[in-house]
């Protein structure tokens, strides 16, 4: 990729050069194993995977459900703020179509609900730094990790949850977890969905006959990586078998992997662009080094009053509340509305 096929950033967002999210997030363990990490275990909590479910999208369309996810994922910790804040916003939207009533015990389901989005922030932002520290350069300094989760807290702006809900230590991230636990559950389609996240061959473009055993590899090697990163009550719970022979194998393997990979930033985005087309324009001017039209870092706040958005949980309220009429009050689906308009913002449907 040339540097003026590039197009550069407005701003630097919320973050920017220096800041301990631009070090982890863009090592390469980052948009692989602690992505995939993150949309596994994410499954285990009801509500949200009645809404995955509901929606059928990673079954129906998994290459470009994927795709689209890890764009969003990456636009919050490297995109310009107005777009940005234009994703969250038609995010609410596309959320709003994810409703209904859950599929096992009682109760209804809400995509935009604060406690789904507070439990996706958490398990995305731990997964990444967990991955970044067991196949990356490894831990951070007391420091970073305590700019990382006020980061996280930044990041949670851009949710309908509450940014004063976002732990600000490792310890307060692990007291969110155990107080999680007892609320999770390993349902047959929390089951069929973690296993069917595992399959990373699921995303990536059709592969020449030749390239399939090398192909079949990486996707095997990265998932062995990522249950190897899931604690051994979760895999007992979701049905998962790996032996701790292998957990220890593949960490060798994964780090002189990232670590080669990481040299080149243009290898980076050549196997970026396989795994995600989408998500290479919002990563190539941090790689590349091209600087954005405005060289300033906003917060949240900044970033709404300049360009005009409403707080996430504020957003489209009328929407929100006619799908909630129209699939629980009158039994109908959802409108697209949201999903359609969505894909100017996160890229194509299919």
């Amino acid at each position: 990729m040339k540097r003026s096929d590039v197009e550069p950033h407005e701003d630097y967002g919320f973050f920017g050069p220096g800041s301990v999210v631009w070090k982890v997030w863009s090592y390469p363990t980052s948009l692989t194993v602690g992505f995939q990490r993150a949309v596994v275990v994410e499954e285990l909590d009801p509500p949200l995977v009645a809404a995955v479910h509901g929606t059928q999208g990673i079954y129906q369309r998994p290459r470009t459900r994927y795709d689209r996810t890890l764009r969003y994922f990456a636009m919050v910790a490297f995109a310009g703020s107005r777009e940005v804040c234009r994703a969250a916003d038609v995010l609410v939207k596309v959320h709003s179509k994810a409703i209904g009533h859950l599929p096992y015990g009682d109760g209804t389901y809400d995509a935009n609900d604060p406690a789904s989005q507070l439990w996706i922030q958490l398990t995305g932002w731990h997964s990444i730094l967990y991955a970044y520290e067991r196949y990356g350069p490894g831990k951070l300094t007391a420091e970073e990790e305590r700019e990382y989760w006020e980061a996280c807290a930044v990041a949670a702006e851009l949710q309908t949850c509450s940014p004063d809900d976002i732990p600000r230590s490792r310890d307060g991230v692990r007291a969110y977890f155990e107080q999680m636990r007892p609320r999770l559950s390993a349902s047959p389609i929390a089951r069929q969905a973690m296993n069917h996240l595992l399959q990373t061959e699921l995303v990536l473009p059709p592969t020449p006959r030749w390239a399939k055993p090398a192909s079949f590899v990486v996707g095997r090697a990265q998932r062995i990586a990522t249950i190897a990163t899931m604690p051994r009550w979760m895999r007992e719970l979701a049905g998962i078998r790996q032996s701790r022979l292998l957990d220890v194998l593949i960490v060798p393997v994964m780090k002189a992997s990232f670590a080669f990979v990481h040299l080149s930033p243009r290898l980076e985005l050549l196997l970026l662009r396989r795994l995600s087309p989408s998500t290479v324009p919002v990563i190539a001017p941090m790689k590349l080094g091209i600087p954005p039209r405005n060289e300033e870092v906003l917060t949240p706040a900044e970033a709404r009053a300049r360009h005009g958005f409403p707080k996430p949980a504020e957003a489209h309220l009328d929407l929100r509340a006619r799908q909630a009429a129209r699939v629980l009050g009158d039994g109908k689906a959802p409108s697209d509305r949201g999903l359609i308009e969505s894909q100017d913002v996160l890229g194509p449907l299919a």
